[in-house]
């Protein structure tokens, strides 16, 4: 599980890269999860997060890149 301020500290690029990796990792994990090898399922459900998290940053970046005078 990744940290907020971690994620916070990154820049757009490196937060691009994360998202790209974790949903790599979400694939790999619902593909072992179908075919019955995934041993660690709460890694689904925190990978998951770490997802929305990062999203959640982007989105509010983006936000605040639109609407400067706030």
């Amino acid at each position: 599980m990744t940290k907020i301020a971690d994620i916070r500290a990154k820049s757009a690029d490196e937060l691009q890269g994360m998202l790209l990796d974790l949903r790599k990792e979400q694939f790999n994990l619902r593909f072992q999860r179908a075919t019955g090898q995934l041993e660690a399922v709460s890694r689904i459900r925190a990978v998951r997060r770490d997802i929305a998290r990062v999203k959640t940053i982007m989105a509010e970046r983006a936000r605040a890149a639109a609407n400067p005078q706030s």
